[in-house]
């Protein structure tokens, strides 16, 4: 039974983490850098090799600029993990997708507009996807973001995602992005993980979350 280790922006402060519990595999979902720059991925490269997980996978988020902009120079660098972009890799006899894809906001790496040129981008994942890893989350499942202008809290993640994970019904989908969302639920068969490391202020807050398959 493999033991997964999710965590998800940890923004260059990786070195401020407790404890990274065991496990099989650890997945970070993105945001793993402030800037996206060589110095920060070199650096989380670097703390990535002090884990002990045999298997260790990473989607680039929003911050990760580097691995949109020179995407060779960026995946050569990442020498202790496995990098994951709009693909797949199968370990521990599970098929694991990753995309780093999210909709439009300050033009920030990896922003597409929501709508066909998104979708375009979940039409690529398998229909027999075991573990899903997005950066963003879907639409309605643990995306609340507080509104700067209302205050109020609202939903921001992605609508076409969302359908596609309903039909896929991977056993889990792994994301972060929504700093405040962070948690898990289950709905439909997917257990759904939000890893964000950081709360709002960027501060290690939250803890590794650790599911077992």
């Amino acid at each position: 039974m493999p033991r997964i280790v999710a965590i998800s922006d940890t923004h260059s402060r990786h070195q401020q983490f407790s404890e990274i519990p065991d496990g099989d595999i650890l997945i970070h979902a993105g945001d793993a850098t402030v800037r996206g720059d060589v110095i920060e991925i070199v650096e989380f490269n670097r703390w990535l090799g002090t884990l002990p997980h045999k298997h260790k996978i990473f989607v680039a988020g929003n911050h990760d600029f580097l691995f949109e902009r020179a995407p060779q120079l960026a995946r050569s660098l990442m020498s202790n993990a496995i990098y994951l972009l709009d693909s797949f890799c199968i370990v521990e006899g599970l098929k694991i997708y990753g995309s780093p894809w999210q909709p439009r906001f300050f033009d920030w790496a990896f922003n597409l507009d929501r709508g066909p040129e998104i979708r375009r981008k979940w039409e690529m994942i398998p229909d027999d996807t075991d573990v899903l890893i997005t950066h963003g989350p879907p639409h309605g499942i643990l995306d609340g973001a507080i509104d700067r202008w209302t205050g109020e809290m609202t939903a921001v993640g992605c609508e076409e995602l969302f359908p596609f994970v309903q039909r896929i019904k991977p056993r889990v989908h792994i994301f972060g992005h929504i700093h405040a969302g962070y948690g898990q639920m289950e709905q439909g068969g997917t257990q759904f993980i939000n890893a964000s490391s950081c709360n709002e202020a960027y501060k290690v807050a939250h803890p590794p979350i650790v599911i077992d398959l």
